[in-house]
């Protein structure tokens, strides 16, 4: 595999129209899992609202943004969201996208592995969760060298960006599994 460097900005580094950049990109590579980032970034004053809207988010705790930049190009080329966190489950969801680009290279696997140590010891959570469409094997590969384990398919759980409804398969890790795997 070959070894790409990159480095992780936190949302008060990233300007509007590079986040913009990296959505148009790979618009039709996100449209069917991230269609909400798609179309919520359709033109680059929606995406300074969907940015404003993300740091608001931030500041409450609500929700928390890492993107993926080359240190070289200093482009975006990935993002790493923390969302649908429950203080009174101690819960959180993981979602993320590589730029076409970049897939294949252990960038996103090492991105996860970093949000998922964010989440167990900045913010508490006891539960980290991935939810992933079945066809989408990258993103299930990324689950699964970060020890989440596969809980079950939710039966078309999710709306797609052209509207259909999709299964999804929900990946699960918990905090003592996470530290008990890393020990060894």
């Amino acid at each position: 595999m070959e070894t790409v460097s990159w480095r992780t900005d936190r949302i008060a580094q990233i300007l509007p129209q590079e986040f913009f950049k990296l959505v148009d990109r790979n618009r039709e590579h996100i449209r069917k899992t991230f269609p909400v980032t798609a179309f919520a970034n359709s033109d680059l004053e929606k995406t300074e609202q969907f940015l404003t809207q993300a740091l608001e988010t931030e500041q409450k705790k609500e929700g928390y943004y890492f993107y993926l930049r080359s240190p070289l190009t200093t482009k975006l080329i990935g993002y790493v969201v923390i969302k649908n966190i429950s203080v009174r489950t101690s819960k959180c969801e993981l979602a993320y996208f590589i730029d076409m680009d970049y897939e294949g290279k252990g960038i996103t696997t090492k991105a996860v592995a970093n949000a998922v140590d964010f989440c167990f010891t900045e913010i508490g959570m006891n539960k980290v969760f991935i939810c992933t469409s079945p066809v989408n094997k990258g993103s299930q590969r990324v689950a699964e060298k970060n020890g989440f384990v596969k809980e079950g398919v939710l039966r078309q759980e999710f709306r797609n960006g052209y509207g259909e409804f999709e299964d999804i398969i929900y990946y699960g890790l918990l905090k003592s599994e996470h530290y008990n795997t890393n020990e060894r």
